[in-house]
């Protein structure tokens, strides 16, 4: 497209130049086209193009709406003349994620003072700045914000409360023990809590859950519909979470509709949270509920919920049986064509009719499967990972042709064991691969089966015969794909040092390799895809096909892929990336991966990359091949590497980076540390949460939290 017409140049007929100017298209069309660029290359840039344009950018189906978050080129000067120039139309903010931008340049939303919904989550503010922001954001109705240590409710100005009193919706990330701004938000009909407070200070001393002084304040629930609360691992996390929900066990709101806690580990049930919860089933009917692991199990909870028209349920962790899930949950199959996000990721026997006496290995109950199939129809969102689900090859249909029928799925995560084909793997013997020890012993030397490199030559073999071919065959529609093995766990764990054993893959997981790779090339629409323990991959034949066929490929994640003491795929990774253009967060974690020049060469292909992250006991790194490719990849804001280089090795080049690249990018984020290291924890809590959570760190997140939580 051309923005204005081009004169025919000498020699050529019109016919020949015939390149469309873009300025003939109609308003609307030109709105629509304009919608999909930056708001700050719109207002900054674009607009100066022509007089058309600079009506058109100012349009208030542009400004009305403005996203910041993910846009890492913005700078200082870009947001404050963002601000001057458009700050009065702007009605929506959405800031998350920008920690890059100094607390003088966040004060600029004071600007916006028609704002009604602003999300600062990871911005950097103290409360005596969010006092003065709030004081003049009289129509503000949802907030997000994080509370940091030293923040001080008693500095909060009554014309910042007065503008608390009418938020309807907030979301509050905790670094410290803290009521944050919930006792001033009298209107709350949402409420959403990330608890992130460590159990030590920087200095090593042991937090408390107890509250600071002046925060004896209670929180108003009267009015309250959704209630979601997140917990990191860490018992001040719990601590603190029960003094918010004791006020909901005094007295539950007639109107709660949606009841969420996500809690890693242990967290118990106390004679508070009996009480809510016995509350909720006498008085309430639930649209969508998660809660810990210990308050459903061995309980009758279920029983006595009341659900209206459910779209979430999240039972993860829990020793739920599928007995239990179809009686008490499903219903019978009443009600639950509603439900749209299902996550029973870590429930061991949730396709089981009973718990009692079996084994988490044993087969599961396909019929169990095909009840929760017919149900609940229209899943967009399902997660069976962290779990031994086994299929028969005699009873019942196999699980991938039961999950075949959910033509409606955007997201779905396996265990690598629930793909393997049982009849397929009794007609054929064991490869050599079934024979390589899936330890860091002595390597074994073995004849390596030769795998096509393209569809056409797989059609030959006939794996498309497998179920899981024709499971991806049928899920055209599907976005985000996880096939994780059951005994997988990242040897990079949130608060702890880095694991240095790995557990074996499941005996049912040996067959899954190169064929079944292959077969997610089906996914045209694939977005984001994560492979972690698959033990039989011999080439990585498959990732190409995957490279070529899904080209809306976005985010790829590949965590210990076949042996464990050589990285047997990296010839077919350098080759797939090399086709993968729209790919903008890689994660991989491989032992003894090779950070050379080759395979920074081929990732230097990924022109739209923004974050990579390596994760690799004794892996190694040359560093000249990384600077190399952070000046090519001018794109790429976050680098992490976990390595088995020295400090001194890490350490250098990290400071390389950040001198040589911080100055062009703002946002620019660079760790580069021993994996192994005893001081790896207190690294990572530097990082952006941001980050952290979306990449850095190794999590199913498929049903994670209900769609649409937030904006």
């Amino acid at each position: 497209f051309h923005f204005y017409p081009q004169e025919p140049v000498s020699g050529e007929s019109e016919e020949e130049n015939n390149g469309v100017n873009l300025m003939e298209f109609s308003d609307e069309i030109l709105l629509h086209i304009l919608s999909y660029v930056p708001c700050t290359d719109l207002v900054l840039n674009v607009r100066r193009t022509c007089r058309k344009l600079a009506t058109l950018c100012l349009d208030k189906s542009l400004t009305h709406t403005v996203v910041l978050q993910e846009d890492y080129k913005v700078n200082n000067d870009k947001v404050k003349q963002l601000m001057r120039d458009i700050g009065k139309e702007i009605y929506q903010l959405n800031m998350a994620g920008c920690y890059w931008l100094p607390s003088s340049t966040i004060d600029h939303v004071t600007r916006c003072k028609n704002l009604v919904k602003l999300n600062l989550s990871g911005c950097h503010i103290t409360s005596l700045r969010l006092s003065k922001m709030l004081s003049t954001l009289q129509h503000l109705r949802s907030l997000a914000i994080d509370v940091n240590p030293g923040f001080d409710a008693s500095q909060l100005s009554s014309e910042c409360k007065a503008t608390l009193s009418r938020v309807s919706e907030l979301k509050q990330t905790l670094y410290t023990p803290s009521y944050g701004v919930v006792p001033c938000c009298t209107s709350l009909e949402k409420l959403l809590l990330y608890f992130e407070i460590l159990d030590r200070s920087r200095e090593g001393f042991i937090l408390s859950g107890q509250l600071m002084v002046g925060e004896s304040n209670v929180p108003h629930y009267q009015n309250l519909r959704v209630f979601y609360a997140r917990l990191a691992p860490g018992y001040v996390n719990q601590e603190v979470v029960r003094l918010y929900l004791a006020v909901l066990s005094d007295r539950t709101p007639e109107n709660l509709h949606a009841f969420l806690i996500s809690a890693p580990g242990s967290f118990a049930e106390t004679g508070a949270t009996k009480n809510l919860l016995d509350s909720m089933a006498r008085n309430v009917r639930l649209d969508a509920l998660q809660l810990p692991k210990a308050w459903i199990n061995g309980s009758g909870l279920l029983q006595h919920l009341k659900f209206n028209n459910p779209f979430y349920f999240s039972f993860s962790r829990c020793t739920l049986s599928g007995g239990h899930l179809i009686q008490r949950v499903i219903n019978g199959g009443k009600d639950l064509k509603s439900l749209t996000s299902l996550n029973l990721s870590g429930c061991v026997h949730c396709l089981a009719p009973e718990s009692l006496f079996r084994k988490a290995e044993d087969y599961i109950d396909s019929s169990i499967l095909e009840s929760l199939v017919v149900s609940c129809c229209n899943l967009r969102h399902l997660n069976l990972s962290a779990a031994h689900h086994h299929s028969s090859g005699s009873i019942g249909d196999h699980l991938c042709q039961l999950l075949s029928r959910l033509k409606h799925l955007l997201s779905l995560a396996l265990p690598v064991c629930s793909i393997t084909d049982v009849t397929a793997n009794v007609e054929k013997p064991p490869t050599a691969s079934h024979l390589v020890p899936q330890t860091f012993g002595k390597k074994v030397r073995i004849g390596i089966q030769t795998y096509p490199r393209n569809l056409a030559d797989q059609a030959n073999q006939k794996i498309e015969s497998s179920v899981f071919w024709a499971l991806m065959g049928s899920l055209r529609c599907l976005e985000t794909l996880e096939i994780i093995g059951s005994s997988f766990s990242s040897a990079m764990p949130r608060n702890e040092p880095a694991i240095r054993n790995s557990l074996p893959p499941c005996v049912l997981a040996q067959s899954v390799g190169d064929s079944e790779v292959a077969a997610i090339s089906q996914l045209t629409y694939l977005q984001s895809l994560t492979l972690a323990q698959l033990p039989n991959i011999l080439t990585g034949s498959g990732l190409i096909n995957i490279g070529l066929q899904c080209q809306h490929l976005r985010t790829l994640s590949l965590a210990n892929l076949g042996m464990m003491g050589k990285m047997v795929y990296m010839s077919a990774l350098m080759d797939m990336l090399k086709h993968c253009k729209c790919l903008r967060d890689l994660r991989l974690e491989q032992p003894y991966f090779c950070a050379g020049a080759q395979f920074f060469q081929a990732l230097s292909h990924c022109s739209s990359l923004q974050r990579l992250c390596i994760v690799s006991r004794n892996g190694t790194l040359q560093s000249d091949a990384v600077m190399s490719f952070m000046a090519s990849c001018l794109e790429v804001i976050m680098c992490h590497m976990f390595m088995g280089e020295s400090l001194t090795v890490c350490k250098n080049l990290q400071q390389s980076v950040v001198r040589s690249f911080q100055a062009d990018r703002p946002a620019l984020n660079v760790v580069i540390f021993p994996l192994l290291h005893e001081d790896l924890t207190e690294v990572i809590r530097d990082v952006p949460m941001r980050h952290l959570d979306e990449i850095t760190l190794f999590k199913s997140r498929v049903a994670e939290e209900p769609p649409n939580l937030w904006w």
